[in-house]
């Protein structure tokens, strides 16, 4: 097996009735057990395993072509308390989960460690399972993260930018993008459970992770045993990913008014006496900065323009740790000058994620491709919603992608057992709690939400609090779960 290297997410099927597998369910048991070998890379625990299960490229043709899918594995810490296993479903689309085991998976309590095997995986597309790329060129790999609209407001920029990356992946993109989407995505991990032999599966998603998480809760019901997920999605089966994308206008104003209150504050960050200045500064400055961008030598792009600021401000608002980097930018700008130009992402690194993100985002559900749609909806965003500036309604390349969804989104729904529990986090740039109470409604009885008095993408052993991330480890580790909807203060 290839060996295993960290892959960020860059940046946003049809439902079966309960007792019946989706298309291209696998029975229990494994045809042919897994072969774990020692795992390649560095940083890991001695005990991760590594293996590959063979999938279906196209499920309505299951016999056909094969790709594999990759995983990994730290057995149950304790045989005699071991419960089955718990799918570590990453973020993205274009995360990868095959280090978590060794990672985060180490941050779970020893109860939960000794209940499960810790199971990670690259989603189709990712390395090193069956890769995916469209040959972007360089220029493209950072263009093809949000739709910036130009200063003055105009999409004419991104919609040929979108026509100009959405061509790339269907030049280079081969077969596989045509069949890279949640539901396979689902599918796949159907393929997984099976292929490490049990009746039902745990998982822990996060982020694009709880989608993957509800759309298998949905088309596998019965193959489900506890299921978390974190920092959630909105569940719109009509939008899917353009709702990821909108949201981005509720969980910045969520979350500014947090940074500001932390930049108002005496220390070598200090933006402003007030919080309320904060933000009026930061508007000031991404105005002046679209009008007179400050050369940026060695940075993509080469320059620090309003839109480089916005989306520092944007990625900042990820983690409050993150803070200081937009403060640092901002400082720096307000005197004309630039801070250190940051560290160069790999590009093959980025170019699988980026082809990932794209089939993904583009197979899942057909978006509009009129410029006009997105022209009136970005002037509304803009007038409501400036410190985004019209982005989270822009024209993404799945304005221009060339091919049609193979099957309708997964609609969420709450026929299944009652065994999921949701945490999010209150303040959340990326998945805000409005999208997560849409999930919440959407499963009904079947989920319990616990929302946490926290800040940041990621609640439960990350951003969240001690209350959170004990309701969530009760969980996994009894089965005990909140009889209602909780808060954690």
């Amino acid at each position: 097996m290839k060996q295993i290297t960290k892959y960020a997410a860059l940046a946003a099927a049809v439902g079966v009735v309960l007792g019946l597998a989706g298309p291209g369910g696998a029975s229990a048991t494994p045809a042919d057990p897994l072969k774990w070998t020692k795992c390649e890379g560095p940083g890991l625990e001695p005990r991760q395993q590594c293996a590959s299960v063979d999938v279906p490229m196209d499920y309505s043709d299951p016999d056909g072509r094969k790709i594999q899918i990759a995983v990994s594995r730290i057995p149950s810490e304790k045989s005699s308390a071991r419960r089955g296993a718990l799918l570590l479903i990453p973020g993205g689309p274009g995360g990868v989960s095959l280090e978590d085991p060794s990672g985060k998976g180490q941050k779970l309590p020893q109860k939960v460690r000794d209940a499960y095997d810790l199971i990670g995986f690259a989603p189709r597309g990712m390395a090193p399972s069956s890769t995916a790329a469209c040959g972007l060129e360089s220029k493209d790999l950072a263009l093809a993260k949000l739709p910036w609209p130009a200063p003055d407001g105009s999409v004419a920029e991104t919609m040929t930018t979108a026509r100009r990356i959405a061509d790339a992946c269907a030049r280079n993109g081969g077969e596989l993008i045509r069949h890279l989407s949640t539901a396979n995505d689902a599918r796949d991990l159907d393929r997984v459970r099976a292929a490490l032999g049990e009746s039902r599966i745990s998982a822990w998603g996060d982020s694009y992770g709880t989608y993957v998480g509800s759309v298998y809760s949905q088309l596998f019901p019965h193959r489900t045993d506890r299921i978390v997920l974190d920092s959630n999605n909105n569940p719109d089966h009509t939008r899917v990913g353009r709702a990821w994308l909108a949201a981005f206008e509720t969980g910045v104003e969520d979350n500014f008014p947090e940074f500001a209150k932390w930049a108002s504050r005496p220390g070598k960050y200090r933006l402003a006496r007030k919080a309320a200045d904060v933000r009026r500064l930061f508007l000031r400055l991404a105005e002046r900065l679209d009008r007179e961008p400050l050369p940026w030598p060695g940075a993509d792009p080469a320059e620090l323009n309003g839109n480089v600021l916005r989306q520092t401000m944007l990625t900042s608002l990820y983690d409050p740790d993150d803070y200081p980097t937009l403060a640092q930018m901002i400082l720096a700008a307000r005197k004309g000058t630039v801070p250190p130009v940051p560290k160069a992402l790999d590009e093959s690194m980025m170019q699988n994620a980026a082809a990932v993100g794209a089939g993904i985002l583009c197979n899942n559900v057909a978006w509009p491709r009129s410029a006009a749609h997105y022209q009136k909806s970005v002037d509304e965003s803009r007038a409501k919603f400036p410190l985004t500036a019209g982005m989270p309604r822009g024209p993404m390349l799945c304005a221009a992608w060339p091919y049609e969804p193979r099957e309708p989104a997964v609609r969420i729904t709450d026929r299944g057992p009652s065994n999921i529990l949701l945490v999010q986090n209150e303040r959340d740039v990326a998945s805000p709690l409005s999208g997560a109470r849409e999930l919440r409604r959407a499963f009904g009885d079947r989920a319990v939400m616990v929302t946490v008095n926290s800040t940041g993408h990621g609640a439960y052993l990350a951003n969240g609090n001690a209350c959170g991330d004990r309701t969530v480890s009760r969980f996994l580790a009894t089965g005990e779960r909140p009889d209602r909807d909780t808060y954690c203060a």
